[in-house]
């Protein structure tokens, strides 16, 4: 077979010769646990060490390593939801490493799922990776072979590991043993043991007896922060305090169930006798129980006979579901339903309508639907409702009804039509009833009945230009690339990833709205709950521009 003749080159020395391309090397470590990490010379040390060696014997081949140090103490290869593994994969996506060099497989991951994302990320980018104590690379197929085999074993070494952690877990608590977890209210450690604080142990004992008294956890509630009773202080590793805040309902609940009050240790649905001390007496707690399961039971039954039928079905604007709620003045009974937020303690996630009065956002909802723009000209009930209905939002100053696709229900033959629902939305004008707290003068002008639009409060105004300047903010960040995505600014804001999203479309108000909120001219219901909803088109804002376009 002949081959070409190669061509002519002057010959150069070989101090001239090409040099190999510099790849760049980053070393990543684990450690499962914080044992040792405090030594002069651990575990993170001596990878860190052999994979430096390891890199240094391939430097004629151009390898380089790179400063930065990607250490994971104390975190389990279960996850890849991992600090310093986190920093190595955007430093991958950015494509400014070449080369990720490991002490032993196990240490980049345990999981053979999370094994696969990796291997396909390192790909996607040209990555290559290396074990320093197990000679393969992933460039080739043989070397993905031996990957999945010995991550196989891994993962089957921490799933039996894990079954013994947890059989030895149920046989010490068994045996009444404390092990871990947070220290409940009225009690410190002492040697791996729970033992009494009296102080503490008192309030306890208030808290209980308080219950009991008052018959109500949001009563109980407000009566411990009257009398200054806080959830338990307890240090966190980084030096802050969890805790010393007023109690809620949820919290209150669980203290009040806790069988730890009275010495025993629970294990899934077990009690057993504890190695502690309890501080609660046994009659009282045994009281406390049956008035509180007597409280379920009969909210229960009245959750079932309020005849509330849109539970289930009705939102507020920001997503929350809203659940029925109902209350006594005497001889009248008041029902309504309340934003989920809002029952939970977070105010500030609820939408712009949190509470609406039952009867008379059901009667709106029944209306709006026998009405002949809603396609339905029989008279429906409320088991016809449930099976057409998919979906209600609340808005400030309209109801979005969706229905259920055609053939995700059984409709009935009455309906008009092909004997299916529409399902495009029905937007239905409605208001809710202005709070009998709240008194303001309206002047008529113009029609009978008409009035001039209010001007929203300072408060308001002040809310919602300080969410437009955080949300501009935010948005150049994510432009300019000083942040990542939504989820950073949620870690560092200290809020949801919705809220940061939610808050984000404030930056896109139209000019004139974003003038009239800094000139305090806007209605009085377009708040920031409302504008956080606006629409994309600039031109469909017209509504809530100004007082004065009114």
């Amino acid at each position: 077979m002949a081959y070409p003749s190669k061509p002519s080159h002057p010959k150069t020395s070989p101090s001239k010769a090409q040099a190999p391309k510099v790849l760049r090397c980053a070393i990543y470590t684990r450690k499962s646990t914080e044992h040792g990490l405090d030594q002069a010379f651990n575990s993170l040390d001596n990878q860190r060490e052999a994979a430096e060696a390891y890199i240094k014997s391939q430097a004629h081949e151009g390898w380089r390593l790179l400063p930065d140090a990607y250490d994971d103490g104390g975190v389990s290869g279960g996850s890849l939801e991992r600090p310093a593994l986190q920093r190595l994969l955007a430093e991958v996506e950015a494509g400014r490493v070449d080369v990720v060099v490991v002490y032993k497989v196990d240490r980049l991951t345990r999981a053979l799922s999370d094994f696969a994302k990796l291997v396909e990320l390192f790909d996607a980018h040209g990555v290559s990776f290396v074990s320093v104590t197990q000679a393969f690379n992933t460039t080739n197929s043989m070397g993905r072979l031996t990957l999945n085999v010995l991550l196989s074993f891994a993962q089957f070494e921490r799933e039996v590991t894990a079954e013994r952690i947890r059989d030895k877990i149920a046989a010490s608590k068994r045996k009444g043993m404390r092990m871990g977890g947070p220290v409940p209210l009225g009690y410190r450690v002492h040697d791996k043991k729970l033992v009494p604080c009296p102080d503490e142990a008192d309030q306890v004992r208030t808290i209980f007896e308080r219950y009991l008294a008052l018959g109500c956890l949001n009563g109980l509630a407000a009566d411990l922060q009257d009398r200054v009773i806080l959830t338990k202080r307890s240090p966190r590793r980084d030096g802050t305090i969890r805790g010393g805040i007023p109690f809620t309902k949820g919290p209150l609940a669980y203290l009040l169930r806790n069988r730890v009050y009275i010495g025993e240790v629970i294990h899934k649905d077990r009690h057993y006798p504890g190695e502690h001390e309890g501080i609660v007496p046994r009659e009282l707690f045994d009281a406390v129980q049956a008035a509180l399961s007597e409280k379920a039971q009969a909210q229960g039954s009245a959750r079932g006979n309020t005849g509330s039928w849109l539970t289930g079905l009705l939102y507020d604007d920001r997503g929350n579901r809203m659940t029925p709620s109902s209350a006594r003045k005497g001889a009248l009974h008041y029902r309504y339903y309340v934003s989920r937020a809002l029952e939970t303690g977070q105010r500030s996630e609820a939408g712009s309508v949190s509470r609406v009065s039952a009867p008379e956002i059901e009667q709106a909802v029944r209306e709006a639907l026998q009405a002949p723009s809603a396609d339905l000209l029989f008279p429906i009930d409320e088991t016809q409702l449930l099976a057409q209905v998919g979906r209600i939002v609340v808005h400030p100053s309209s109801l979005t009804i969706s229905f259920v696709e055609p053939d995700e229900a059984e409709h009935d033959d009455r309906a008009c039509g092909a004997g299916s629902i529409e399902p495009s939305p029905l937007n239905v004008p409605w208001s809710a009833r202005p709070s009998r707290r709240r008194r303001q003068i309206i002047r008529a002008d113009g029609d009978e009945g008409a009035a001039t639009v209010q001007p929203m409060r300072v408060e308001t105004r002040a809310r919602l230009v300080d969410g437009i300047a955080k949300a501009r903010f935010w948005l150049d960040d994510l432009v300019n690339g000083r942040v990542a995505d939504t989820h950073a600014i949620a870690v560092t804001e200290g809020c949801s990833e919705r809220s940061v999203r939610m808050t984000l479309n404030l930056a896109f108000l139209a000019p004139s709205v974003i003038q009239a909120a800094i000139a305090g001219t806007l209605p009085e219901r377009s708040g920031i709950s409302t504008l956080m909803n606006a629409p994309i088109v600039w031109s469909e804002h017209s509504d809530a521009r100004s007082t004065n376009a009114a």
